[in-house]
């Protein structure tokens, strides 16, 4: 089989971003633009060369060993992008040439390009779409055949020209052998001195190699994203695509304008997702669940029949039929066993709450290990830090820890243990005992008459 190679293009600062980050970096629904460009032309294109240039290393940060790198130290047009990656180029086969900045892009439109491709035995196929007001865009001109002539660029184009709907969107396939050919013959004689690889498609119209299309059915799906008005909207259209899929997989989305899902999210059948919720990162949630309103979850693997209500939870797992919320916090390593309840206003960070625990409201758990069927007062603090290093807090199956209570780690609750409202543990506490340790309560009867007479003479 012919080996195919896939060129991305990535060199480019960006300015109309107005963003020190490259513009290839600039996220959607989760994942950096030049990541998704990857992702779509992977199907194809088991190699791909990424031609980096401004701030290149974080491109390179970005996408890791995954992809191979050209760089091009001084951006001189896109023909001249695509010379950089020349060297790393096989001696035959076919290029997919590509900008970092289209995110829309699917694997399927790449594919279809490559059928397009090899049915017409082309020196070259390009991607184009037809567009409502094509203003700005090179346009595909034709001639009586219907055979591409030339790509006219929208300040060169004459009257006639503009009305021209098909426009070019910066993707292509090129023969290997006919994309070296033709960049050896580009020249930079124009008044930006740059190398443009429309100028290659026009060499090998002018060799009298055929140069074919690949028509895009929405026009959207080939969208550049050049500022931050045009990256709210490839988000959209994204977000709408991510929702869509969703629920015509059985997951029910109550307003999906207000539901943001990121690429990698993976939500059972069955699930209710409420308005206001973000599931962001490689989070899975199972079926049956109920997520929301208003909470937002990254990175986190939630069971089946799991209910969190008004909450945030990162980098962590909520297993069968736990409860959260509303307003928790759950932090990473969290760990939340079959059955556990966790209530308002409650914080907990690299714990794990065993089974049918709870840990009702107001209280947070830091560094522990609670057991089964404990369970968590309100108002309990867990004293994980002294100032130089964190501490851990064992709390065994079945034990009750009352309202207000202070547990200074390190420190063991036994197995069926009660430690008394109020009280600050700084030592363990066997299974099956009854700790108080609090101060002394003291009543001074008939008092208390005189105490607010006194306040009212204040």
């Amino acid at each position: 089989m012919e080996e195919r190679v896939a060129i991305i293009l990535a060199a480019g600062a960006g300015k109309r971003m107005k963003s020190d980050r490259p513009k290839v970096l600039h996220s959607i629904c989760g994942l950096p633009m030049v990541k998704h460009v990857a992702n779509a032309v992977s199907s194809v294109c088991a190699k791909k060369i990424v031609v980096i240039g401004y701030h290149g290393e974080q491109v390179k940060a970005a996408l890791g060993d995954t992809v191979q790198y050209a760089e091009q130290m001084h951006q001189l047009g896109t023909g001249h992008a695509v010379m950089q990656a020349v060297p790393l180029l096989p001696e035959k086969g076919l290029v997919v040439i590509v900008c970092g900045d289209t995110p829309l892009l699917e694997a399927a439109t790449i594919e279809k390009l490559l059928a397009d491709f090899q049915q017409s035995q082309a020196a070259a196929t390009i991607l184009t779409a037809n567009v409502p007001d094509p203003f700005g865009y090179g346009r595909i001109v034709r001639d009586e055949r219907g055979q591409v002539c030339k790509i006219v660029e929208e300040k060169d184009a004459a009257d006639k020209e503009r009305l021209i709907q098909e426009i070019n969107t910066g993707t292509y396939i090129f023969d290997i052998n006919a994309l070296r050919e033709s960049l050896a013959n580009l020249d930079n004689k124009n008044a930006q001195g740059e190398y443009y690889l429309t100028d290659c498609i026009a060499y090998l119209i002018a060799q009298k190699q055929l140069v074919t299309t690949s028509i895009l059915a929405d026009y959207r799906l080939a969208m550049g994203v050049n500022d931050r008005r045009q990256l709210a909207e490839a988000q959209a259209l994204m977000q709408n695509r991510i929702n869509n899929k969703l629920m015509a997989n059985g997951v029910t989305l109550v307003d999906p304008q207000t539901t943001y899902v990121d690429v990698n999210v993976v939500v059972g059948r069955d699930t209710v997702i409420m308005p206001n919720t973000m599931l962001r990162g490689t989070t899975i949630i199972g079926e049956g669940c109920e997520i929301g309103p208003n909470t937002e979850l990254t990175d986190c693997q939630v069971g089946n029949e799991v209910s969190i209500r008004h909450s945030v939870a990162t980098g962590s797992i909520l297993e069968d039929g736990v409860t959260v919320g509303p307003f928790a916090h759950l932090r990473p390593e969290t760990v939340l066993h079959r059955g556990a309840k966790i209530g308002d206003f409650v914080e907990i960070k690299k714990s794990q709450i065993g089974e049918n625990s709870k840990v009702a409201h107001l209280t947070y758990i830091g560094d522990a290990q609670i057991g089964s069927g404990v369970n968590m007062g309100g108002g309990i603090i867990v004293v994980n830090y002294d100032g130089r290093k964190k501490h851990q807090t064992i709390i065994k199956d079945g034990a009750f820890v009352g309202c207000n209570s202070n547990l200074v780690a390190p420190v063991t609750i036994g197995e069926g243990a009660f430690v008394a409202a109020g009280s600050t543990i700084t030592k363990d506490v066997p299974a099956g005992s009854l700790s108080l340790a609090r101060a002394l309560q003291v009543n001074k009867e008939g008092l208390a008459k005189r105490y607010l007479a006194q306040k009212e003479e204040e």
